[in-house]
C-alpha cells in the first residue's frame, strides 16, 4: 500500500513500479546487447567449416585445455554442444580465428558439431585470455582479491584485455572513444605515434617548452626533465633544422617498425630509405615532418579513425610487415562485429501476433482479434482500480486476473456467445 509505515514510525520505501512496456522495452534492449556481444555467430552450427573467420564469438574451456595445456578456442555453437557443462572463459571476440573444439589439443573430446577438423589450426593466434588471465598484471576477471573498481578494456592491435589503470594513460573520462592501443602495441608499432598526435582522442603534443633530445649535439642523446626537474625516461623526439619543426629520433633502438618498403632493419625516424626525398602522397610521411612525441602509454581513438592512415604502396608493406593489414579495414572493427549482429537481430524479429494471424484464415483472425480486445479492455479496467486506489501491483494480482478472465471465457464458450465486446 502507498503511504505505508515501517519500523519507528518512518515511511517504508515503496519498491519501484515498473510498466509493462518497461519491461518489454528493457527485455529488447537486453537481446540487443546479447545479440552485439555475439555478433551474428550462429549458434548451431560449427564454424570451423567456414575457415578463419573474420570475427567470431570465442570461449576457452578449462575442463578440457586447463593452464599448462596448449591454448584452444571454441565457437558458439560447440559452447553450447559440446561444453555445455564445462568451465568456460568467454573471449568476446578474436579475429581470424578458426574453431579448435575436438582437435588434437582436445585429447578426450570429439566435437559433436564438426569431427573431420585437421589436428591443429596454424593460423590462430594465443595469449593469456584463452586460460583467463588478462592485462600485463596476469590476473583473471573478475578477481576476487582485488577490490579496486576498475573497468577492462581490449586493445584493438594484441586483444588483449587490460585494466585502464595499467595503461599508462587513464582512459578519457567521457569514454568517447572507439578503440585502444595499449602501450606494447604502441612500441611495437611506433608509426601509430606519428597519428596519435593528430587523431587520437586525447592527443599526444609535443609541447613548445618540452626539451628534445638532439642527436647532431657532441654530447649524444640527453635525457628530457620533466616539469618538477626529474629525469624522465621516456625520450622524446628532436628537433632538428630542416625548415621548420623536421623531426627525428632520438636513438636508432626508439624506432620498432621497419622503414616501408624496405628491409626490417631499423632507421632513424624521419630520414628516408637510401636518403630519398619524402614519398609523394604518403600521409605518413608528411605527418612526420610536423613535431610530434612518444610516450610509455596507451592511445584512445575516435570513430573512424583506421579511415585516415595513409594506405600507399609503401605503408602496405609496413602494416604486412607488422602484421596489421587489419588495421585499414573497418570490418574488423569491434563495432562493425556488433552492428553485424544488431543488423541480423533486428532482421530476425517478428511480431508474434502477426505471425499467428498470418497462420489463420479469416473467421480465425476475426476471432483472435475479438479475444484480444476482450483481454485488453479488462486487463485496462482491472488496473485502473489499482491506479485509483495508489496500490502496487503484485503477481498474486495478475494471478486472479488470468484466473477470472479465463473463468469468463469459458463461460462465453459454453453459451456459445459469438461476438466482441
Amino acid at each position: 500500500m502507498a503511504g505505508a509505515e515501517g519500523p519507528a514510525g518512518r515511511p517504508a520505501e515503496l519498491e519501484p513500479v515498473v510498466s509493462l512496456v518497461d519491461v518489454l522495452e528493457e527485455d529488447e534492449e537486453l537481446e540487443d546487447e546479447a545479440c552485439a556481444v555475439l555478433g551474428g555467430s550462429d549458434p548451431e552450427r560449427c564454424s570451423y567449416s567456414q575457415g578463419p573467420v573474420q570475427r567470431q564469438a570465442l570461449y576457452a574451456c578449462s575442463s578440457c585445455t586447463p593452464e599448462g595445456e596448449e591454448p584452444a578456442g571454441i565457437c558458439l555453437a560447440c559452447s553450447y554442444e559440446c561444453h555445455g557443462s564445462h568451465k568456460l572463459f568467454e573471449l568476446y571476440t578474436k579475429r581470424n580465428f578458426r574453431c579448435d573444439c575436438g582437435n588434437s589439443k582436445f585429447k578426450n573430446l570429439e566435437c559433436k558439431l564438426f569431427p573431420d577438423k585437421g589436428k591443429t589450426n596454424p593460423g590462430n593466434k594465443y595469449n593469456d585470455n584463452f586460460f583467463g588471465l588478462y592485462c600485463i598484471c596476469k590476473r583473471p576477471y573478475p578477481d576476487p582479491e582485488d577490490e579496486v573498481p576498475d573497468e577492462m578494456i581490449q586493445c584493438v592491435v594484441c586483444e588483449d584485455w587490460f585494466h585502464g589503470r595499467h595503461l599508462g594513460a587513464a582512459p578519457p573520462e567521457s569514454g568517447d572513444f572507439q578503440e585502444m592501443v595499449c602501450p606494447a602495441c604502441m612500441r611495437r608499432c611506433s608509426f601509430l605515434w606519428v597519428y596519435a598526435t593528430h587523431l587520437a582522442v586525447t592527443r599526444v603534443a609535443a609541447e613548445e617548452d618540452s626539451l628534445v633530445l638532439n642527436v647532431d649535439g657532441p654530447a649524444g642523446p640527453e635525457v628530457a626533465e620533466s616539469e618538477d626537474g626529474a629525469q624522465d625516461s621516456t625520450l622524446r623526439e628532436n628537433v632538428v633544422p630542416h625548415g621548420k619543426d623536421t623531426v627525428r629520433d632520438a636513438a636508432a633502438e626508439q624506432m620498432s617498425e621497419p622503414c616501408p618498403g624496405s628491409s626490417s632493419e631499423p632507421v632513424l625516424q624521419n630520414q628516408e630509405c637510401g636518403g630519398a626525398q619524402p614519398r609523394a602522397g604518403c600521409r605518413l610521411e608528411e605527418l612526420r615532418a610536423q613535431r610530434y612525441v612518444k610516450k610509455d602509454a596507451a592511445t584512445y581513438w575516435p570513430p573512424n579513425w583506421r579511415s585516415k592512415l595513409c594506405a600507399c604502396k609503401a605503408c602496405l608493406e609496413m602494416y604486412g610487415e607488422l602484421d596489421v593489414v587489419f588495421l585499414i579495414d573497418e570490418r574488423d572493427t569491434v563495432l562493425a562485429y556488433e552492428n553485424k549482429g544488431k543488423v541480423g537481430q533486428a532482421a530476425g524479429r517478428r511480431d508474434p501476433l502477426m505471425d499467428t494471424l498470418n497462420s489463420m484464415d479469416r473467421v480465425q483472425q476475426v476471432e483472435l482479434i475479438c479475444e484480444y480486445n476482450d483481454l485488453k479492455t479488462e486487463l485496462k479496467d482491472y488496473l485502473r482500480r489499482f491506479a485509483d486506489e495508489g496500490t502496487v501491483v503484485k503477481r498474486e494480482d495478475i494471478q486472479q486476473f488470468f484466473e477470472e478472465f479465463q473463468s469468463k471465457k469459458r463461460r462465453r464458450v459454453d453459451g456459445v456467445q459469438h461476438y466482441c465486446s
